[in-house]
């Protein structure tokens, strides 16, 4: 059975793109234009992984939608996929306790991350 992917991302050219490379990894993916209707997913759906985008209506609705999902569905691995580095120099990350206490995500990439690198990463966090 195929492992399904939920993406939340408002950048409806970055979501398509993302569907596009995840499906080919061979996943099935469901995907959501923002935080609230990823919240009404994930209240009758368990993805078996999530790759969120950090600011969408607001700038911390990735950090919400992620500790929100980790309250659900704490064996559910979350991937932050973010431009905010690019875009104001801020930078995160879930290496030590003290972040991982706050960041409920499993791993930061910066969007526009490679295919392959995506693709290792995904697997690495469903242990395929």
């Amino acid at each position: 059975m195929k492992k399904i992917i939920l993406i939340v991302d408002d950048d409806m050219d970055y979501l398509y793109q993302m569907e596009l490379k995840v499906k080919g990894f061979g996943f099935e993916v469901v995907t959501a234009e923002g935080q609230q209707e990823a919240e009404r997913i994930i209240e009758t759906f368990k993805p078996d992984l999530a790759i969120l985008d950090l600011m969408m209506e607001n700038e911390d609705s990735g950090f919400i939608l992620a500790y929100k999902m980790k309250r659900k569905y704490p064996e559910v691995p979350i991937i932050i996929a973010t431009a905010v580095t690019a875009e104001t120099g801020m930078t995160f990350d879930v290496r030590s306790e003290g972040d991982r206490q706050w960041i409920k995500a499993d791993l930061f990439l910066d969007k526009g991350i490679r295919a392959d690198q995506l693709h290792r990463e995904i697997n690495k966090l469903l242990k395929i």
